[in-house]
């Protein structure tokens, strides 16, 4: 009898070891994006139908679940200083299929896209009819650099949005204001 319980409560704990080293391979993967923890903002330049449009933008990227996730939010500002765009990702890593994340909310679309992550930065693209637009982010020196390029095989890659952003700080954001436990 004690070894039937001694054999169930191993078996009961494997799933728990095997969830405990998934999250931790999620942390390890994720942990090169910590560079962008924090509070940004500086001008971003947009390619519109009708030319290019300077905002300012905003970003605070912060860790959810211990480091396993890391989650953006995005603000663009006109010079009326409106909000003219808003955007939210989920930077994820899938240890079992060994593949990196990009789940996207903006301007009313969504979508989960590669996401490449390299020593200073990310990198990910969305598939639209012919073209494929590229973003590459980066950070040195305090500033995030991005650039976003639509590329159709056959032609140059075409500029269509840039943004250099200053970091202004730390921040405890999403984990800060969490509900208590009583």
């Amino acid at each position: 009898m004690r070894l039937s319980l001694l054999c169930l409560a191993l078996l009961a704990a494997v799933p728990a070891l095997r969830a405990n080293e998934l999250t931790d391979a999620q942390r390890a993967a994720l942990q090169p994006l910590a560079i962008f923890d924090g509070t940004w903002r500086g001008p971003a330049q947009v390619l519109r139908p009708e030319g290019w449009t300077t905002i300012t933008q905003t970003e605070r990227v912060g860790p959810m679940l211990d480091g396993a996730l890391r989650v953006i939010e995005g603000r663009g500002y006109g010079p009326d200083g409106k909000m003219h765009f808003n955007a939210f990702a989920v930077l994820s890593y899938d240890p079992t299929a060994k593949r990196y994340h990009f789940k996207s909310n903006a301007e009313g679309r969504e979508g989960d896209f590669p996401l490449e992550v390299s020593p200073d930065g990310f990198a990910w693209s969305i598939q639209a009819g012919p073209a494929r637009i590229r973003y590459v982010a980066t950070v040195k020196d305090g500033m995030w650099h991005e650039v976003g390029e639509r590329l159709v095989e056959g032609q140059p890659p075409l500029r269509i949005f840039e943004m250099h952003l200053k970091r202004l700080g730390s921040t405890g954001w999403p984990a800060d204001g969490a509900v208590p436990r009583e």
